[in-house]
C-alpha cells in the first residue's frame, strides 16, 4: 500500500476479547423467536392472491441475485465513497488515507468498526424512509419495495465488506455476502451450519465448496423474501402500511447490517491474529 503502515496498537488480548464478543453474538443467534418460525406462513396464502405483476417483480429480484453472484450486476457498488470515510479519522488523515480496499485491512479494528457502524445507521434510516414511502399504496407499491429492499440489503453488506478491507469485486466476496443474507433468513440449524461454513471460508478449496453450497441460490433469495412473512402482510394495507413499511424495512436492514458487521469483523480479527502470530 502506498505509505500507510498503521499498527492497530491493540494487543492480542484485545483481539481475543473482541473475538469472544462475536462468539457470544453467534450463540445468541441460535435463539429463534416463535414468530420467526411461523413468519413465512402468510406467504403461502398471499401467494394465491398475489397479482401476476408482483410475481414478476419477485422473480426479477431473484434473477438479479443470480446476476450479482456471477458478475456483480447492477448492485455492485463503487468503493470510493466508503474509502473516503476513513480520511476523517485523525490517525488516518495524518498519513496517506487508503486508496484501495486492500489498504483498509492495515487499519486498526476500531476504525473499521466505526465506519461500518456509521454506514449501517445511514442505510437503516434510508430504508425506513423508503419503507414508509412504499407503504402508501399497499400491494401496488409493495411490488417496488421488495426488489428495492433486496438491493439495499446487498448494498449495505458490500459497504460493510469494504469497511473491513474485503472487495465485493471479487466473486468469493459476493458469495460471502449472499451467505450473510442466507444467515439472516435461516432457522437455528441453518445459522449454525452457515457459521461453520464461513469460519472455514479461507480454507483450502473454499471457493469450490462454497459455490457448491450456493447451487440453490434461487432458494436463498426466495427464502430471504419469504422471511418478511407476517410483517410484510400488514404493509399491504394502504396508508396503514406506511407505519409497517417503515418499521419492517428499518428492522430488516438493521438486522442485515448487524450480521454483516459481525461476520466480516470475525474474519478480520482472525486474520489480524494470524498476522501477529507469524
Amino acid at each position: 500500500m502506498g505509505g500507510i503502515h498503521l499498527e492497530s496498537r491493540k494487543s492480542r488480548e484485545y483481539l481475543l476479547q473482541e473475538l469472544q464478543k462475536v462468539a457470544e453474538w453467534e450463540q445468541e443467534q441460535k435463539d429463534l423467536w416463535f414468530w420467526e418460525k411461523i413468519g413465512r406462513l402468510p406467504f403461502v396464502l398471499l401467494d394465491k392472491v398475489t397479482p401476476k405483476f408482483l410475481h414478476d417483480k419477485i422473480g426479477q429480484a431473484i434473477d438479479e441475485v443470480g446476476s450479482y453472484i456471477q458478475s456483480g450486476g447492477q448492485y455492485l457498488i463503487h468503493e470510493k465513497h466508503v474509502l473516503d470515510k476513513f480520511a476523517s479519522f485523525p490517525d488516518v488523515s495524518t498519513t496517506l488515507p487508503p486508496s484501495s480496499v486492500s489498504d483498509v485491512g492495515c487499519l486498526p479494528l476500531h476504525i473499521m468498526d466505526t465506519v461500518a457502524e456509521d454506514l449501517s445507521k445511514s442505510r437503516t434510516q434510508f430504508a425506513m424512509v423508503q419503507g414508509a414511502t412504499t407503504g402508501i399504496g399497499g400491494i401496488f407499491t409493495l411490488a417496488l419495495d421488495i426488489p428495492a429492499l433486496l438491493g439495499l440489503s446487498l448494498k449495505i453488506l458490500q459497504e460493510i465488506a469494504i469497511s473491513y478491507g474485503y472487495d465485493p469485486n471479487d466473486k468469493e466476496e459476493r458469495i460471502f455476502i449472499i451467505k450473510c443474507m442466507q444467515f439472516v433468513s435461516s432457522d437455528i440449524v441453518g445459522k449454525k451450519a452457515i457459521i461453520e461454513e464461513l469460519s472455514a471460508f479461507h480454507g483450502p478449496q473454499r471457493e469450490r465448496q462454497t459455490m457448491a453450497q450456493l447451487q440453490g441460490w434461487k432458494e436463498v433469495a426466495m427464502t430471504h423474501l419469504d422471511n418478511f412473512g407476517w410483517k410484510k402482510l400488514f404493509q399491504l394495507i394502504p396508508i396503514v402500511g406506511i407505519l409497517f413499511g417503515a418499521y419492517i424495512n428499518k428492522s430488516t436492514i438493521e438486522e442485515m447490517a448487524e450480521v454483516g458487521r459481525m461476520l466480516y469483523r470475525k474474519r478480520r480479527i482472525l486474520e489480524k491474529l494470524e498476522e501477529q502470530a507469524s
